[in-house]
Parts: structure tokens; sequence; C-alpha cells
């Protein structure tokens, strides 16, 4: 029996129009209804991820930044983990000797130090898998990380680094040159205390060793009483995988690329086909039987 659904955004939650579906939207509502904890595992950092839910009518705890912090439904945090300066200047020098350009998540919201570099890989990403065509509304869209204060906009990122109110919750990089991108990959592996993962074939997403979407939703599920056994697990991609390797009802998304499919126990629709819903009602469905 499902109790406890844990549930990545990009490529999965969300479709290809960065909305959730009305489906998959009641169906968190009906697994809610049933008694069933849900929570939102994503890369996104909480005001990121925020939005899009409030805009959905949905209020669940929500495990941002791929594991590094855990927010109650009222936005309240309830814990962090966050990078080592070591760890840091490493993974800063890869990225630099390889002339990526990256952000960076902090406990104070995620930031940018280049606002056309910004735009424009947003930009390549919408019109490549999301907003297809439409080059108005990719515009607007990646704008709007900046215009509502989602992203913010810092000359130099050592002031992030050098703050000790700040901490430092994940890198990440974005590159459309696979080769620089695996170049890159192959360093930062050989690196200590960290985690190297990505949400999408675009980028490189770089967190504490201890800030991973499975380890966060393992104690998520612990401090509840529910097994991981109990526990089903939906994504897409690479940093979904630690999910996957724990629980017990791993759901693959049918956009997610054949090597996470492969960790998976069930493959659902796309995100564009409800994918979240189905597998939702249909582990709901399971217990009724």
């Amino acid at each position: 029996m499902i109790k406890c659904i844990a549930i990545d955004m990009d490529g999965t939650l969300v479709n290809s129009e960065q909305v959730v579906s009305k489906e998959n939207a009641q169906a968190i509502k009906t697994a809610q209804k049933a008694g069933v904890e849900v929570v939102i595992a994503t890369g996104r950092s909480y005001e990121e991820a925020r939005y899009v839910l409030e805009e959905a009518g949905l209020h669940t705890y929500l495990i941002c930044a791929n594991g590094a912090e855990l927010r109650n439904p009222q936005g309240e945090k309830q814990y962090s983990v966050g990078m080592t300066m070591e760890s840091i200047r490493e993974v800063e020098n890869i990225f630099k000797k390889f002339q990526l350009y990256f952000e960076v998540y902090t406990s104070e919201g995620t930031y940018s130090n280049d606002y056309e570099k910004a735009l424009s890989v947003l930009m390549d990403i919408y019109l490549s898998a999301s907003l297809k065509d439409n080059y108005e509304k990719s515009l607007e869209a990646a704008k709007e990380r900046f215009n509502s204060g989602r992203v913010k906009l810092i000359e130099e990122y050592e002031a992030l680094f050098q703050d000790p109110n700040k901490d430092i919750y994940k890198l990440l990089a974005f590159s459309f040159d696979e080769e620089k991108l695996e170049q890159a990959k192959i360093e930062l592996v050989k690196l200590d205390s960290i985690a190297v993962s990505a949400s999408g074939k675009e980028n490189i997403e770089i967190n504490d060793e201890n800030a991973q979407k499975g380890i966060a939703v393992t104690s998520f599920v612990q401090e509840r009483h529910i097994s991981l056994e109990e526990t089903m697990a939906i994504g897409d991609n690479y940093n979904d995988v630690s999910m996957f390797q724990r629980v017990g009802r791993a759901v693959a998304m049918g956009n997610a690329p054949q090597e996470i499919k492969e960790f998976a126990h069930i493959v659902t629709g796309t995100n564009d086909e409800h994918g979240v819903a189905q597998a939702i009602l249909n582990a709901l469905e399971t217990v009724k039987q």
C-alpha cells in the first residue's frame, strides 16, 4: 500500500507549458484526501517551485534544490544542507575552466551574474523542449524569472560565497555543448563530498553529498513512520535516480531518457499526457483491489 508519493517537477509534474495540468493537480488532491502524504521533490528553489504549485492550488511539503532544503506547506524551513566552501571553490574552478555559465542556489534565493546569458540559456531550453516555436512566450517566461524576483542578479558570486548569513545549496551549470559538459562532469565526479546530477541534458547540478532527493525522501518518510517500501517516487531525470533506488514503487515518465526508465519499476505517460495523474490513480486503484 502506497502511503507517500514523492514527485519531481520539471519534466514530470509540469507539462511543456511549464504548468501543472488540472488532471495532475486533481490526482494529487485525491491522493491527499485518501490519506497519502504527498511531497514535491524538485531541483528548483523554493520560490521557483512555490509559485507553480500555488497556481495549481496545491499545498504540500517541498524538498527543494535536490534535497538541500525541506519546507512545510506553510513555507517554513524544516532543515537545510549547504555545501562546504572547499567544495564550492573546487566546483567553481572546474566550471570556469570549461567556461560554463552557472547559477547559485542559496538559502536566500537563486542568483545569476549574467542577465543576458541567463535569458539566452532559458530561451534555448524553452524553445527546444517546452514552448517550442513561440519566441515571444519564451522570452517572456525567461524574463519573468528576474522580474518576479525568483532569480536575483548579482555582479560577482564572491559576495554570496563570503556572506555568513547565506548557505550555498547548489551550483547549476548550463551548456548546449555536450562535449564540454561531459568533460566537466569527468572532473567533477573525482571530487569528494559532492553529488553530481542533472535535471536535463543541458545542465549539471552540484550539491553537497548529503543533499540528494533520495536521502531527503528517506528522512521524510522515516519521520512519519512510513517505510520506503510504502513510498512511490515519480521522476524523469538523473537527479531522480537516488529516489528510484530507494523506494518500493519507482515510476519513470514516458519522456524520461531510456537510461532513467531502466531504474524504474513502472513507466507512465509523458508530462504532456498527465503521466503523474496516471501513476497516482493507478497506485490508488491497486490499494482498492
